[in-house]
């Protein structure tokens, strides 16, 4: 029975990357030593963390005036990261579209020294859609505007980005990263936590615009962005078999003809599954049609207990992590960059085959 993994985080990876790491894994370059045993200051470590930076800059269009860091503790260290970094002792503006907006609003206000003010907010409805941003709305005043670019949990994205005027805007970018085409350019600072549509679990990838670097010494020295983009992220040892498997991935997409090919298989994914939702009587998407994500896809059939049957049968059928997250319910379908069409075909068959059943 073929598994398929819809998990939202960690996610699935790309086989020919596994394969890869696999043959490796014992011997990477004729070492002797695997790529877990490579010192990080090693020049075969060090061609490898500088590969896959080179990498990430071409397949995103990575301007010269950003630095890239790959840094640890997930997108929810960047909650504090962030205004520690940019707003002291200033103002910080957030846009709140559900779970992950809420703990980065959380958590800036735990400062004590920044003043948070949430200028948008769809939690009126559940987070089931992405509010409009006035520019007349954002003080120009402010450090930042902080806007989540897909919501995980809720399933739902910015199709475009806010006018913020002279404000940088900073974007937790994790579950749809590589699977957009946003320009970098129009950020001040994109963070991303690997396990969704990059890599393994334990690399946080941060973009940070070079004039947003701070000022002023960080009293957590880890935490300090100016500090870790002069070590070049080698302030302390990083994550090297995460670091190693992104450039892989990164490799993989580049391969396939980067961004702009594999977001057209993104849309021919979503379009299968939202088709057979919106023409099914059985099942429905809580999310507005204007706000929809490509990479987590969340539906229900509005009974709680058919949606734990499906969710069992689906299991048994080898379709793994579907269950929706408890806030939404339902089911949830995490379909990032390495999730094959094959499996989105087999998810809708089998939906198709337990609406007949259930009829």
């Amino acid at each position: 029975m073929t598994v398929y993994n819809f998990s939202a985080g960690p996610a699935v990876l790309p086989r020919p990357v596994l394969e890869k790491a696999q043959s490796e894994l014992l011997n990477y370059r004729g070492s002797g030593m695997s790529v877990m045993e490579l010192s990080h200051r090693s020049s075969l470590f060090e061609e490898i963390i500088k590969d896959a930076e080179a990498l990430l800059r071409k397949l995103m269009g990575i301007p010269e005036n950003y630095q890239v860091l790959f840094l640890q503790g997930g997108a929810s260290l960047q909650f504090s990261m962030i205004p520690l970094n940019l707003a002291q002792n200033k103002k910080a503006l957030y846009v709140n579209t559900g779970s992950w907006s809420k703990k980065a609003i959380e958590a800036a206000k735990a400062l004590g020294n920044v003043t948070v003010e949430v200028v948008a907010s769809s939690e009126d409805q559940n987070f089931t859609y992405i509010p409009e941003i006035s520019e007349d709305a954002i003080d120009q005043e402010a450090a930042y505007l902080h806007i989540t670019t897909n919501n995980t949990i809720e399933g739902t994205a910015f199709q475009t980005i806010p006018q913020a005027g002279d404000v940088p805007i900073v974007a937790d970018m994790s579950s749809n990263i590589l699977a957009n085409d946003y320009r970098v350019e129009d950020f001040g600072v994109i963070y991303a936590g690997a396990q969704k549509n990059i890599g393994p679990a334990g690399l946080t990838v941060v973009i940070i615009r070079e004039d947003l670097l701070n000022d002023d010494a960080v009293f957590a020295p880890m935490l300090d962005y100016r500090l870790q983009a002069k070590n070049d992220s080698l302030y302390n040892t990083p994550p090297t078999y995460a670091i190693y498997i992104a450039k892989l991935v990164f490799e993989w997409l580049e391969e396939l003809g980067g961004i702009p090919a594999i977001l057209e298989q993104d849309r021919q994914k979503a379009a299968l599954l939202y088709e057979t939702i919106d023409a099914s009587a059985l099942y429905s998407s809580p999310v507005a049609v204007d706000s929809r994500s490509l990479t987590n896809i969340p539906f229900v059939t509005g009974d709680k207990a058919l949606d734990q049957r499906f969710n069992e049968e689906a299991v048994k059928a080898g379709f793994e992590n579907l269950k929706g997250h408890r806030s939404v319910g339902g089911m949830r379908a995490s379909l990032y960059n390495a999730f094959p069409l094959a499996g989105v075909q087999a998810l809708v068959d089998f939906m198709k085959s337990f609406e007949a059943e259930v009829k």
